[in-house]
């Protein structure tokens, strides 16, 4: 189970006082679940991924993973995959090296590391383009790649924050159902960042508006 127990955030407002963005927010996520989360912009949506990631320290309040408190762990202990909009790929690393490199820093060797990154390009719609540069592909082309490194580590748990956006209506309802599968067949915990309610409903069994600083229950 990820559980984020009574967590406490503010932001910066335009006079520079403290402003709360995060209040009591209290949210459970169990194995082979998908949680979507929604709300306005600026509602906090990411900063709270963040928090989970170890990215953003909260004024109060815990992050849980499996029974133990993981607030004070580093990011990359935390084993979780975070992904963005913006993709965050490496543009000094071709599409395998993109995908692989989880794996590389976990201490696989690089020639099994990029088999396995293979094989997800393959699965992706990629196949045979590894050698590749990133800034050679369009936007929906980088999205799959930032999928596959994402997923290649079987990290704990998924914070994604608006993973399908930038990709056409066939590949996104493909990607949703490839997602569900490997949550629910590995056992993953996710949390989804969107704006569309179809995309939450299409992959989520529960979902929250984060609004007000708060959690609103939808379903």
């Amino acid at each position: 189970m990820l559980e984020l127990r009574h967590i406490h955030h503010d932001w910066t407002g335009l006079n520079g006082q403290p402003q709360p963005l995060l209040q009591d927010v209290n949210l459970q996520v169990a194995r082979g679940q998908t949680v979507a989360l929604l709300g306005p912009s600026g509602s906090g949506k990411s900063t709270l991924l963040k928090i989970i990631a170890g990215l953003v320290i909260p004024e109060s309040g815990s992050v849980w993973l499996d029974g133990q408190d993981i607030s004070e762990w580093p990011p990359e202990k935390r084993r979780l995959a975070l992904m963005f909009q913006d993709f965050a790929l490496f543009p000094h690393l071709n599409l395998q090296d993109n995908v692989a490199f989880g794996l590389v820093e976990q201490g696989m060797g690089r020639a099994a590391a990029r088999e396995k990154a293979q094989a997800l390009l393959q699965r992706f719609g990629l196949g045979g383009r590894g050698a590749e540069r990133v800034d050679t592909l369009s936007g929906g082309e980088q999205q799959r790649v930032a999928l596959g490194r994402a997923l290649i580590t079987q990290p704990r748990a998924l914070l994604l924050d608006e993973p399908f956006s930038a990709l056409d209506a066939e590949l996104r309802v493909s990607l949703r159902e490839e997602f569900a599968r490997h949550i629910a067949e590995h056992g993953m915990r996710a949390l989804l960042v969107t704006h569309d309610e179809a995309e939450a409903r299409a992959m989520a069994s529960a979902a929250w508006r984060l609004q007000g600083g708060g959690l609103v229950s939808l379903w």
